[in-house]
């Protein structure tokens, strides 16, 4: 099977696709520029979902839900907003078909034209606080913490699964607060909760900062993100958290009596993470004979597959392994025995290999006879021979041991491609040779951090805030003085 995976070093971009198509986490949809996220993809996105879901109402939010069509009026209340979505959005003019006379299928009904054009929601804030006006009128309704697991649509011409696409699955929070520095606190917290996600959960050791100007969310007073970086050197935003200030609610005018019996404007942040978070998963870590997974969220955790000649020795197998199945259930590992005899043993190994399955377990009679199991793990494809006695106990170290390589080994890359450039000529010798992130000045412009990106492609991915870099110095490009260096990368 990994014949049929294209290597990395040949084309990364095809290598992925290859990935996502024949590991079955994904196909291509009748719909352009959309996905069909297939069982296996989708139980990975739902172990996920349920993770963050955990660490969400951990910090004391709840989950709500809004609808899919927002009034087309809602987006030009926020100007900064609506340029930004604008090019992006699909718009519902009618709400009926009927049959075409020249009996070609059917029309759109021009009689049954909407009043207002729906919009297809891309993000959720305008239809949010026009319902949290209606919610808040006093300090004592303060602070909402809502989340909502949902779809949206953004119109993308160039599309990739899970990467880019134009429905695609997520969660976004919205929280309105009393204070400024609540909600600063508040997208703060999140962020520390999306980068604590990455590395604990999908092993992907992540960086935390705040987004230029010109790379903020529209309507966003500040955007803090977390950037991984994949083996082809390119960054990938892996999570957003947004302060938006008193945007929203003053364009929908959601004020509040405060304790001194005054009026004020609520302030508020959001904060998402996507379906994207699996191309980052399959991208951070899997090798040219398919995907490798963090055993945290692999949809299947551990694999037995037996090997045997006949009925009789296929009975005692199954009699062995129904017990190490029912051990390891109980200590909460999702375990799948294979039996199925359409499919040769080593047939077997090589689609769980593809599927990123962390652990295999292969057992044969004269494994029975000994009293022993064979052990492979997929990270570092090792294979062991291994006493069935306390099996269970042994496979649930193991996991963890691969979760804790998973997280080291793209540590250890990821911090041998973040290198310092002091001028324009070594910047862009990095970019060409090494890749990874480039730590260098710049003066702090938006037409400098455009030239440079219109020169190499090369964005500014984030300011790092926790004081990193922050040093006297010149800009790369314009040589003007500059008090922090940032990290640029050629991003996804």
């Amino acid at each position: 099977m990994s014949k049929e995976i294209t290597p990395r070093s040949q084309d990364y971009s095809q290598w992925y696709n290859d990935l996502v198509i024949k590991g079955s986490l994904a196909d291509y949809s009748a719909v352009r520029g959309c996905m069909v996220i297939k069982p296996y993809g989708f139980t990975l996105w739902e172990n996920m979902r349920d993770a963050l879901d955990r660490m969400f109402k951990d910090t004391g939010h709840v989950n709500a839900y809004f609808p899919l069509f927002i009034p087309k009026s809602f987006l030009s209340k926020e100007a900064a907003h609506v340029e930004g979505f604008a090019k992006e959005c699909a718009v519902v003019t009618h709400y009926r078909l009927k049959n075409d006379p020249n009996g070609s299928g059917v029309i759109v009904d021009p009689e049954a034209k909407l009043e207002e054009e729906l919009i297809v929601r891309p993000t959720s804030e305008t239809i949010i606080w026009n319902t949290y006006k209606d919610w808040i009128q006093s300090y004592r309704d303060l602070p909402i913490l809502v989340n909502q697991w949902a779809n949206v649509v953004r119109w993308e011409m160039r599309t990739r699964l899970f990467l880019r696409t134009a429905e695609f699955l997520w969660q976004e929070g919205h929280t309105a607060h009393a204070t400024q520095e609540e909600a600063v606190e508040e997208a703060r917290k999140m962020l520390d909760v999306y980068a604590t996600f990455a590395e604990e959960f999908m092993a992907v050791p992540v960086l935390k900062g705040v987004k230029s100007e010109s790379e903020r969310f529209a309507g966003a007073v500040d955007t803090y993100c977390i950037e991984a970086l994949m083996q082809d050197g390119k960054a990938l935003q892996a999570g957003t958290s947004h302060f938006l200030g008193q945007n929203f609610a003053k364009a929908f005018d959601v004020q509040f009596l405060n304790k001194e019996n005054q009026l004020e404007y609520v302030w508020a942040t959001s904060w998402g993470v996507s379906t994207r978070l699996v191309g980052a998963l399959v991208m951070a870590h899997s090798d040219d004979q398919g995907l490798v997974l963090p055993p945290k969220i692999a949809p299947l955790q551990v694999v037995i597959v037996p090997i045997y000649k006949g009925q009789e020795q296929k009975d005692q197998i199954d009699a062995k392994v129904h017990e190490i199945t029912a051990e390891l259930k109980k200590l909460g590992i999702s375990v799948k025995y294979d039996d199925n005899d359409n499919n040769r043993p080593g047939w077997k190994f090589a689609e769980y290999e593809m599927k990123g399955v962390p652990v295999r377990l292969a057992i044969g009679a004269r494994d029975l006879a000994n009293n022993v199991i064979e052990v492979a793990r997929r990270d570092t494809k090792e294979k062991q021979s291994v006493s069935l006695d306390g099996i269970a106990d042994f496979v649930k170290n193991l996991l963890d041991d691969i979760q804790t390589n998973m997280f080291n080994r793209a540590k250890t890359f990821r911090d041998e491609h973040i290198t310092k450039a002091d001028n324009w000529d070594e910047f862009v010798k990095l970019l060409d040779e090494k890749g990874g992130f480039i730590f260098a000045h710049w003066d702090g412009t938006p037409e400098t951090e455009e030239a440079i990106k219109e020169q190499t492609k090369a964005t500014i991915r984030c300011i790092p805030i926790d004081g990193t870099g922050v040093e006297e110095g010149k800009c790369i490009l314009s040589g003007q003085p500059s008090k922090q260096r940032v990290l640029f990368a050629k991003a996804y």
